[in-house]
């Protein structure tokens, strides 16, 4: 027994069982809310497109938005994927955890042709969360997993938000609690040439290229990343970012010490980064649900996590990335 009196062991049993009932419905074609470190994900297999079209179908997503596999360890991706000395540099260093490489496909049925969005590369991962982890190895496969959101929403980061977005299209759910990072994957495309940053994330630029050397900007590649829609995580009320203040009827997401206030969310008094990237999509959420006439945000410094926060809340109020 635990010192408040739980039975451990019961927790455990749940668990497993909540795991098995989650592999099944994934081997029966359906969806499973999934939580990472990241955000939650609707997962499915990734080797059936029926499967896979229903993820597109739940989250009303556009079908040349490619998805992100899943794995439970380097050794599973390097049989669906071509990694190079850099690629392999990169899993080595940062899995399991917050990034996604952009690589050549090996195994093409192993990742069907509607999950890559027509394209011959693959985005991969091995997330950090220690039950996504354990659940991708029960199930013996890659699963694609986009955010469990409708498209063009906030990304959820707590179970509750998950089930209340997409939870009547799946057929198992998975509690993993709070997302400890709360901010998508970095996503960097290692392919011919220089390797190019897709995405921003939790895994900075500074950090990839103390390992790899200079990073070359997304360009065409873009297409190959998840996320890159010029309008995403957007919550019903229009986004006013880099705002000193609220407006009449606006709520406001502080940064830094603020006064507080009606309709005042602070991604983190402190001014850390880190904890802003984790409140970021809840405290979107949250503003959104008290029906301002809009939502303004603090300016955020454009270094570190804080140039992946930008490039959300850019997204957010609809401008081209």
């Amino acid at each position: 027994m635990d010192g408040d009196g739980r039975d451990s062991g019961q927790g455990e049993r749940q668990g497993r069982s909540d795991r098995d009932q989650a592999v099944a419905a994934l081997r029966a074609g359906g969806l499973v809310i999934l939580p990472t470190e990241t955000v939650y994900g609707l997962a499915a297999d990734a080797a059936d497109p029926k499967a896979v079209a229903a993820i597109f179908e739940a989250k009303g997503r556009p079908r040349f938005n490619p998805l992100i596999a899943h794995v439970a360890d380097l050794a599973t991706a390097e049989k669906i994927a071509v990694f190079d000395d850099r690629a392999r540099k990169l899993a080595e260093a940062f899995w399991p955890g917050p990034m996604t490489l952009v690589l050549p496909i090996r195994d093409a049925s192993a990742v069907c042709d509607l999950a890559r969005a027509g394209l011959e590369t693959v985005a991969i991962r091995v997330p950090g969360h220690e039950g996504a982890r354990d659940m991708l190895a029960a199930f013996g496969g890659p699963v694609v997993a986009p955010s469990a959101n409708r498209s063009g929403r906030p990304s959820p980061t707590t179970y509750e938000d998950a089930i209340g977005e997409t939870g009547s299209s799946a057929g198992a759910a998975l509690d993993g609690g709070p997302c400890q990072v709360g901010l998508e994957s970095t996503v960097v495309s290692v392919l011919d040439g220089a390797p190019r940053l897709l995405r921003p994330g939790a895994v900075t630029r500074a950090q990839i290229e103390a390992l790899i050397g200079p990073l070359a900007e997304a360009a065409d590649d873009a297409k190959r990343s998840p996320g890159r829609l010029a309008v995403h995580y957007a919550p019903d009320a229009p986004v006013r970012i880099n705002a000193e203040a609220a407006g009449e009827g606006e709520a406001y997401l502080a940064f830094g010490p603020h006064a507080g206030g009606e309709r005042v969310f602070n991604l983190s008094p402190s001014g850390d980064l880190a904890e802003a990237a984790a409140n970021l999509f809840a405290f979107l959420r949250a503003a959104d649900r008290t029906k301002p006439s809009a939502i303004a945000v603090a300016a955020i410094p454009d270094e570190g996590l804080g140039e992946a926060i930008n490039d959300r809340l850019r997204r957010a109020a609809g401008f081209v990335g």
